[in-house]
């Protein structure tokens, strides 16, 4: 999971996506990367690190320019930490062009032969951001016959590159003299935002993962990105859009609004914040069917992104709701974190359980999923060492039982605990006197009710069925395969292997 932005405007964009991606930088905190058109010169600064550590004064004045993009990344379990895979991603032929990804490609090794022995393109880096540049820039060759662009022949690249390419991505890209191109993938997966401002001088563009970015920049959201859309703003400001794919059907990854999104963004018509508030309906429900009455003395959530489950929780029990965990905030996130043993060091420095709020009760806490279990794990006896006398544990996902293949950092089955376990099983691990899932259905439904035109999700991660149709069994076998053999070869040597068996992708989440 990434967070890229794009921007037109009537002046510099380069503190426009600086605070942009600011707004965007619980997406990505491994690396951070901007690039301006400044006429047909693209300007370019990218490294690993936070917004606030990459960028400083001299890299922001060499950033000229009234439109560009930029990206937040995250990092990738077992990937190279280098700033060679930060984006954008630039390639000279054949008009230059510069990109921002957001996803992962499930075909990107078939892409990538295909690019060097029938298209004579070499792709430099491990990413298939880079492979998803050289498909997009092999159409436009195509389509044009080297001559200049439109609209209409940017469209027929697009399309051309929905054909060709299979799984998630939302990108940005800038196109050397001719302007900005926003592009979603055929189902939606990842989500992607459009906004404007007039201003006396004329209208202005930003284009987001999130609606968040936009508001937070002042401008109005105008609406999401269809699936398979594709939106060209030429370097005159003119707005031009064209459905590309063939068959688009909108199923967006429901874990961005269970972990991945802010609460105050709002994707694909509903508001995640309210999404979270309905997953703590549902949830409370099972949690009266499983608990015995009585059995709660306090709800307590795991701050941030839990907080809004809990509250509903509470409420439909009639039980005090009370802040027992208190967060570090300089502290990253955790469910990104690219290494177990950093995961598990940095829960305890990142949550403090207060005493007064756990001694001698009995405790539900809700966090909004479990993944590895291991920062379950570490909160069950942070509660226990701050005197609860019972531990019930409450997710308001379903157990995540399957490999995410589509951008966010779930790459085996072996590493998630709720896979070929049962609840009871899976409570024993973390250490809880009971465990309580949200149902499959349920979390689904809890999105449906604040949008009703929203039929399906991809919730391959909970319940195993993968959208684009291109994921088997075998497919998952050696994605296994190659993490173990990535494992024991070391960091860089498993960045390698995974790239080879179509693990390449721009960015993520745990």
């Amino acid at each position: 999971m990434c967070g890229i932005v794009g921007a037109v405007s009537t002046s510099p964009v380069n503190q426009l996506i600086y605070d942009s991606l600011l707004l965007l930088q619980h997406r990505g905190q491994d690396a951070a990367g901007i690039a301006t058109a400044n006429g047909s010169t693209f300007h370019m600064h990218k490294a690993n690190g936070l917004v606030r550590d990459v960028f400083r004064t001299r890299n922001m004045r060499s950033l000229p320019g009234n439109s560009g993009i930029g990206q937040v990344r995250y990092p990738t379990a077992g990937s190279a930490s280098s700033e060679e895979e930060a984006q954008p991603f630039y390639v000279n032929a054949p008009y230059g062009i510069i990109l921002a990804h957001n996803g992962n490609l499930t075909n990107s090794e078939q892409l990538r032969e295909e690019m060097f022995r029938r298209d004579r393109r070499h792709i430099n880096t491990h990413s298939d951001s880079e492979v998803l540049l050289n498909v997009l820039a092999d159409e436009l060759q195509r389509g044009s016959n080297g001559n200049a662009l439109d609209p209409e022949t940017i469209f027929k690249a697009v399309s051309g590159m929905h054909r060709r390419v299979k799984g998630a991505y939302a990108i940005t890209a800038q196109i050397a003299g001719y302007g900005l191109l926003a592009v979603r993938d055929p189902f939606g997966i990842r989500p992607l935002c459009i906004g404007s401002v007039d201003t006396p001088t004329g209208k202005e563009y930003l284009i987001a993962s999130e609606s968040v970015a936009l508001e937070g920049m002042g401008y109005r959201m105008e609406r999401d990105v269809a699936p398979g859309e594709a939106i060209f703003i030429d370097l005159d400001g003119k707005f031009h859009s064209k459905q590309c794919a063939d068959n688009p059907v909108l199923t967006p990854c429901i874990f961005e609004y269970v972990y991945l999104a802010r609460p105050d963004s709002c994707i694909d018509g509903v508001p995640v914040y309210d999404a979270r508030l309905r997953m703590g309906d549902y949830l409370a429900e099972k949690i009266r069917r499983e608990v015995p009455a009585g059995d709660i003395d306090v709800v307590m959530p795991i701050p941030d992104s839990s907080r809004p489950a809990a509250m509903q929780v509470a409420n439909a029990l009639g039980v005090p709701y009370r802040e027992g965990f208190f967060k570090n905030r300089y502290v990253g996130r955790t469910f990104i974190m690219p290494g177990q043993a950093v995961r598990k060091k940095s829960v305890r420095q990142k949550l403090n359980a207060m005493g007064v709020e756990f001694k001698g009760k009995n405790v539900l806490i809700v966090d909004d999923s479990i993944v590895r279990g291991t920062t379950s794990f570490e909160i069950v006896q942070m509660a226990r060492d701050a005197g609860a006398k019972k531990v019930i544990f409450a997710s308001a996902a379903p157990p995540v039982k399957f490999p995410n293949v589509y951008g966010i950092d779930m790459p085996t089955r072996a590493e998630l605990v709720a896979h070929g376990r049962t609840d009871e099983e899976v409570a024993r691990m973390i250490g809880a006197d009971q465990l309580v899932y949200q149902d499959v259905e349920a979390m689904k439904q809890a999105v449906r009710d604040i949008n009703p035109n929203l039929r399906d999700f991809d919730a391959s991660c909970f319940d195993g069925k993968y959208v684009t149709g291109d994921i088997d069994e075998a497919y998952l076998d050696r994605l296994e395969t190659a993490r173990s053999q990535a494992d024991r070869e070391g960091t860089n040597g498993g960045e390698t292997e995974r790239s080879q068996l179509h693990l390449q992708r721009s960015g993520g989440n745990e």
